[in-house]
């Protein structure tokens, strides 16, 4: 076999390793399901009929929105994951071993496509049962699937960044909440930009949450798509060879806390 061919060998064996701590750990199964399901009718019913979305049932704006920060959310368990691996000393093991460095980040984030694919279904069930519905082509809505995937890809790199720079797994979940909830509330995920302050809006429409939320929203209920779409997987694809470059730099050097 190739080095290539163990490279990938060694990625599908970890990322089935940390899918199958789901089934074995049911809270986190409870964080797959429960929580976007929560999220989802909590902004529907509790703050929706107090934000007027010209155009659309609120219902038809949200689902888009609350997808992108689900999928961004998502890496949480990637972060959580290595810096309790790195504090027990597992992926001073794993780079002992003779395998693929690039398995234990890569297998990690692979797993990741895979619970957000989970999470996906979770909320568009529910919130075609609360009344949203796709306005648009089969192929677009798949493009727009795809577009989502890709965005939650380049986020668990994000948090496999964050998750080998921070020194306990409690504060990769503190630091990934610190970058995170800006990102997604400042942006068109839940309310218009334009009742934001002037400063506010001009960070909303250039965050890559409203790019990619915009472009959900052209895919999924056809709204004007001007740039969004190319704009979105240009943002997913710079988001993850930055992080993924950095997370790899970041694991060479890593050490036992």
């Amino acid at each position: 076999m190739s080095n290539l061919g163990y490279a990938v060998s060694d990625t599908l064996v970890l990322a089935k390793r940390n899918f199958l701590r789901i089934p074995r750990a049911p809270d986190l199964l409870l964080a797959f399901t429960v929580q976007p399901l929560m999220f989802v009718l909590l902004f529907a019913y509790v703050f929706g009929g107090a934000i007027a979305t010209p155009g659309h049932s609120y219902i038809d704006f949200l689902i888009p929105g609350i997808l992108v920060q689900t999928m961004s959310f998502g890496g949480f368990v990637t972060a959580l994951g290595i810096a309790e691996d790195l504090k027990k000393g597992l992926i001073d093991r794993f780079r002992s071993l003779p395998m693929s460095r690039a398995a234990v980040l890569s297998g990690r984030t692979l797993a990741d496509i895979a619970t957000n694919v989970i999470q996906i279904t979770v909320m568009l069930v529910v919130g075609v049962i609360i009344g949203f519905g796709f306005s648009t082509s089969f192929l677009e809505v798949v493009a727009g699937l795809l577009i989502l995937l890709l965005f939650g890809y380049a986020f668990s790199w994000v948090f496999a960044f964050i998750g080998l720079t921070s020194s306990s797994p409690e504060a990769a979940q503190s630091l990934g909440f610190i970058v995170i909830f800006p990102l997604s509330f400042v942006s068109s995920a839940f309310v218009p930009p334009e009742t934001m302050p002037a400063a506010l809006q001009w960070f909303a429409e250039w965050n890559p949450f409203s790019i990619v939320v915009d472009a959900l929203r052209a895919l999924f209920i056809g709204d004007p798509a001007g740039n969004s779409v190319w704009g979105a997987v240009a943002w997913s694809l710079g988001i993850a060879i930055v992080f993924a470059f950095l997370a790899v730099w970041k694991y060479k050097r890593a050490v036992v806390r």
